[in-house]
């Protein structure tokens, strides 16, 4: 599972895109896919741009401090509402479902209420949230049911009638909720195939190799992820070059970031990734924003909510604040692109507690999750653990599965193991509602210096793993 290098149609055809850049012409998918993004209704939930269009009321102070809203609150008030801050101008539709998220924490603990609510008299509610708030930042997901119909909508957070504290907030998102990100995406010319991928580089650099033209036949000549993370010096330059080489060839290029701090905490071999919180958000934005307005598919940071038990409770909250920016990045820089957040495999983390974690790393900001990546589950079985996901998410996100190394499924060990063998190559569709295939994992990229692969770093291609993965053994 580790490596270092809106509602679509239901009449599409389950049609495999597997062309190669200089290939004529693929069977056409019977239909573009497309979709509406969800509308973000906060402005300036990040606070990158100060505390406007946000108020605070009395018995309060607000700045920003590393990024996020800071508000001094002073003791002895007798309500919450007697000191809050606060944003206006929300519209809400009645009857609507939608979803109210942040990253939040105070000084000391204490505890908070947040509201959706009318901006003016009688102040009706349509959401009020009790909420516990400690040191370490904790993200919340508040979905309801809109009671209002207006262009006057409220969101508070309100604060008083407590001893006096600081209360910080960060990454406030609302928005419909089962609502799935990402414009339209045209899939009838295919996927895009990496010319300069490790396998393909292999086969070029050693055209007399006997495993050479199996190599190329099985596995350089089918689309797969290409892997972006800290290796490549400057990452505008690198997706906004790859993105442009697929937009040319006229197919969809499919892109890992991968670059979380504290990257494979628990696996090792692939540790790593940017130096502090705010270098991740310099460079997930600067990665969303070479993609810009051109069509692809993104999956957003193996492993990362997969970890946790081998982190502290400090430590998953920051990860959690990075991964809903990385999301919101995505959500708001690249509109025509399809993201998933990582969601481990059907042998990690059980589903409802994946849920939770996808709900607070910000997947209602994207178009859904991503199972299986780097692992060996069959089909049948990530596609029915993606399934329970998704009933617990409350059902509206959509998933793709890596199927590079699954054909023969798990035995139980992921790095490196024998007698595994290559997937179903990237198509559109899939069991139990499966959105896309596709191969995350470069197939013959070694999962690191283990298994049948000792003294070959992760990431490093491999032609004896990948003449295995071709012959099953």
């Amino acid at each position: 599972m580790r490596l270092i290098t809106h509602a679509i149609a239901l009449a599409m055809a389950l049609t495999a895109l597997c062309a190669a850049p200089s290939t004529a012409a693929t069977t056409a998918v019977t239909t573009a896919v497309t979709t509406a993004a969800a509308p973000e209704l906060i402005v300036n939930g990040t606070f990158t741009s100060g505390t406007a269009p946000w108020w605070s009321s009395a018995n309060t102070t607000m700045g920003t401090d590393d990024g996020r809203l800071r508000v001094g609150v002073t003791g002895g008030t007798a309500n919450p509402w007697d000191a809050m801050v606060a944003q206006n101008d929300i519209p809400l539709a009645q009857g609507k479902a939608y979803t109210l998220f942040f990253t939040a924490s105070a000084g000391s603990a204490v505890s908070a209420v947040a509201t959706v609510q009318l901006g003016d008299a009688p102040y009706t509610n349509t959401l009020t949230a009790p909420i516990s708030l400690t040191t370490s930042g904790k993200r919340f997901s508040l979905p309801f049911t809109s009671s209002l119909s207006t262009t006057a909508g409220q969101v508070t957070f309100q604060l008083g009638g407590g001893a006096a504290h600081t209360f910080f907030l960060d990454d406030v998102s609302l928005t419909e909720s089962g609502q799935s990100s990402g414009g339209p995406l045209d899939l009838t010319n295919g996927f895009y195939v990496d010319p300069e991928s490790n396998p393909a580089k292999w086969v070029r650099d050693n055209p007399g190799d006997s495993r050479a033209s199996r190599i190329q036949s099985a596995i350089a000549s089918k689309p797969m992820a290409f892997w972006v993370g800290g290796w490549f010096g400057d990452v505008s330059a690198t997706v906004s070059s790859y993105v442009a080489a697929a937009d040319a060839a006229d197919r969809l290029p499919v892109l890992v970031a991968y670059n979380i701090p504290g990257r494979d905490a628990c696996g090792g071999h692939s540790g790593g990734g940017a130096g502090s919180e705010s270098a991740y958000r310099a460079w997930i934005s600067a990665f969303a924003s070479a993609v810009g307005d051109r069509p692809a598919v993104v999956v957003i940071e193996p492993d990362s909510l997969g970890d946790f038990a081998c982190m502290d409770d400090e430590d998953i909250a920051a990860r959690n604040r990075m991964l809903t920016y990385a999301t919101g990045q995505f959500r708001d820089h690249a509109p025509n692109t399809w993201a998933y957040l990582d969601a481990g495999n059907a042998g990690w983390v059980a589903a409802g507690t994946m849920a939770q974690r996808l709900q607070n790393a910000g997947v209602g900001n994207i178009r859904g999750f991503a199972v299986n990546v780097s692992n060996y589950y069959t089909t049948a079985q990530s596609a029915a653990y993606a399934s329970d996901v998704n009933a617990a998410l409350g059902g509206g996100a959509k998933w793709v599965i890596d199927t590079s190394r699954n054909g023969k499924g798990s035995n139980g060990e992921w790095c490196n193991p024998a007698g595994r063998r290559l997937g179903t190559p990237a198509q559109v569709g899939g069991d139990a509602g499966t959105e896309l295939l596709l191969w995350v994992k470069v197939p013959g990229d070694s999962d690191g210096n283990c298994g049948i692969a000792p003294g070959t770093p992760a990431g490093t291609f491999s032609p004896e793993l990948a003449i295995r993965l071709i012959d099953g053994s």
